[in-house]
């Protein structure tokens, strides 16, 4: 009893001892096993075909957890995508894994272009779309995808001995569309000189002379020389017509001497077409007279821009006769490469249509305003003729029924709820000649 007491009373003094936890299991290392499928939900613009290779998941090959989350951050990385998950569990026969990425794209997309790289844009594009599956005419603008583009640029252009630090942003171009742009990084050089190649119809300073006016001195972008081009050279070779005029490629150089850039253009001029049919719609003027505005339009003659803009010239002139002030007009060209014809489709939106309201007459006295506008051959409600105040005044003039007249001024007043055309005439005298001083009286020499 004694010894058992003594324990108890040892027990009771003392803390008790703990028992010693059991060690964790060891957690087994996850298990590799074959993929079986590999799924991919969300894509809209982008094909499968463009995503597999990022995520380099092979079928049949071992994988674990550890590798489909490589493979979603090989596809975050890429820059195309604003998120990217995944999921996997056992494929169905039980022998494998089946995963699923689910993405979302990124957006929105803007056209990409570029400039001042000393290569041609479509050598570049290409060079972008042999090393990113992403790549497309139009892109998203994300970090991650402008860096690694403007990298493989570089790369392309040094290892072609045009060593360029490229930067990719997204900014606007010359009508306020945004754009990816690429381009060397810094300041952009001027133009300090244009020279053309593979002309031979029109010679070379007849074309340097049209662009050299409106390009040297101006900062370097290829789109916008490009528009340069299309304004002031392209209409030279429509006049010969050489329709299909084209600049295949355009490349830059440092100028030797001075700062800034010798841009070469590569022309190819096509083949000469003549004039096709032509169709008039919508200006509901008879037959006769129309026959009489699209004159010019001869078939089978060389096509000749200045020719076409003239007959659509006369077509709106005479439209404008008829009351149709806001007259506006489309042109459709159509090109037979076959047959080296271009049809043209000229479509008139005549616009509402104007009459003629009431004429007031200032300057002149009241003897002299009453025959003035007995001669006014416009009567109110009738159809207004934009040209016919103007042709009044100089018919007043050419046939001396005023004398003395001075300046005149035609302005006209149009109404446009009620579609009406008030004219006001305005004449001046002509101001009194200054008076020859009279000669100075000689005086005698006294002897």
């Amino acid at each position: 009893m004694l010894l058992v007491c003594g324990a108890a009373a040892a027990q009771e003094g003392r803390p008790k001892p703990q028992r010693k936890a059991k060690p964790a299991a060891a957690q087994p290392a996850q298990t590799a096993w074959p993929i079986e499928t590999v799924s991919i939900e969300g894509l809209k613009t982008y094909t499968r075909e463009q995503v597999l290779p990022v995520l380099a998941l092979r079928i049949g090959q071992l994988a674990a957890k550890a590798d489909f989350e490589a493979a979603q951050q090989r596809l975050t990385d890429a820059g195309a995508f604003d998120g990217v998950g995944f999921r996997y569990a056992p494929a169905p026969d039980g022998k494998g894994y089946a995963v699923t990425y689910e993405v979302t794209e990124a957006g929105p997309r803007f056209p990409v272009v570029f400039e001042d790289l000393g290569a041609s844009s479509a050598e570049l594009a290409a060079v972008l779309r042999k090393e990113d599956p992403f790549f497309a005419p139009a892109i998203p603008a994300t970090a991650p995808l402008l860096k690694r583009y403007s990298a493989i640029l570089e790369t392309y252009l040094a290892s072609h001995n045009k060593p360029a630090k490229v930067t990719g942003k997204l900014e606007p171009d010359d009508k306020s569309q945004l754009v990816v742009a690429f381009r060397p990084t810094g300041a952009l050089p001027a133009v300090a000189r244009v020279k053309f190649t593979g002309n031979s119809v029109v010679p070379s300073t007849a074309l340097e002379n049209a662009i050299n006016a409106v390009a040297i001195g101006l900062p370097y972008k290829e789109r916008r020389f490009r528009e340069l081009l299309a304004t002031q050279v392209k209409p030279i070779y429509e006049t010969r017509g050489r329709v299909r005029a084209a600049f295949p490629e355009i490349t830059t150089e440092p100028e030797k001497g001075v700062k800034g850039l010798v841009v070469t253009v590569k022309i190819d001029e096509g083949v000469s077409y003549s004039l096709g049919a032509t169709e008039v719609l919508g200006t509901g003027l008879p037959p006769r007279d129309l026959k009489k505005v699209t004159e010019d339009f001869k078939t089978a003659a060389v096509f000749n821009r200045e020719t076409v803009e003239a007959g659509v010239a006369k077509i709106e002139n005479r439209m404008r006769r008829s009351g149709f002030m806001h007259v506006k007009t489309n042109v459709d060209r159509r090109f037979d490469d076959t047959a080296h014809k271009v049809d043209l489709t000229i479509r008139v939106e005549p616009g509402p249509k104007y009459t003629f309201g009431k004429l007031d007459i200032q300057g002149l006295d009241l003897v002299t305003e009453p025959d003035i506008r007995k001669m006014w051959g416009i009567k109110s409600g009738e159809p207004f003729d934009a040209d016919y105040p103007n042709y009044f005044l100089a018919q007043v003039r050419d046939e001396g029924v005023l004398d003395n007249l001075g300046a005149t001024k035609a302005v006209q007043k149009p109404d446009d709820q009620l579609h009406t055309v008030d004219v006001t005439l305005y004449f001046k005298g002509e101001p009194p000649k200054p008076k020859e001083p009279d000669k100075p009286k000689q005086r005698g020499v006294p002897y």
